[in-house]
């Protein structure tokens, strides 16, 4: 079984996005759903999510939890490519963030982590590398959330750790 450091940090980083992703709607709900940005620089990354308050500590480490547990369950990361008709009209508008693909680009890389259930942990059209499955991530250490009240904003930064 291929270990951690068997893949470059920066694509386990950014997969790391996807399972944080996935633990932010679960704990803060669907209101917490789209995404305004993300980072990604070696171990570091952050994401940026539209939200209307800030969460609470317990929120936070429940979040960093969940998403650690995910790791631990070595879920399964699907890519497949349709064309963003098909892509739109089988998954609907969840697969996109607030900064839309480009109308030009018709065919879209669709990142499916699914839960241990087959259910959908996360889903995004993504035209980033990602690993197979969840266990190679290592663990994610969140820091200190920022919450910016007059965008609505909620800045999540965190570190993957072997």
């Amino acid at each position: 079984m291929p270990r951690p450091e068997d893949y470059p940090v920066e694509v386990r980083t950014h997969t790391a996005l996807h399972v944080l992703k996935g633990a932010v709607v679960r704990v803060l709900g669907k209101d917490a759903m789209w995404t305004a940005s993300t980072y990604v620089e070696g171990r570091h990354g952050r994401l940026v999510v539209q939200f209307s308050r800030k969460p609470s500590d317990g929120e936070l480490k429940h979040i960093e939890e969940l998403a650690n547990s995910k790791v631990s369950e070595d879920l399964r990361i699907e890519v497949v490519e349709l064309a963003r008709e098909e892509a739109e009209k089988t998954y609907g508008d969840v697969i996109y963030d607030l900064f839309k693909v480009p109308e030009s680009i018709r065919v879209l890389s669709i990142v499916i982590v699914y839960d241990t259930s087959g259910e959908i942990w996360n889903i995004n059209a993504c035209n980033k590398q990602h690993l197979p499955s969840t266990s190679s991530i290592g663990r994610i250490k969140l820091g200190k959330a920022r919450f910016r009240q007059t965008k609505n904003l909620l800045e999540l930064p965190f570190d993957i750790e072997p």
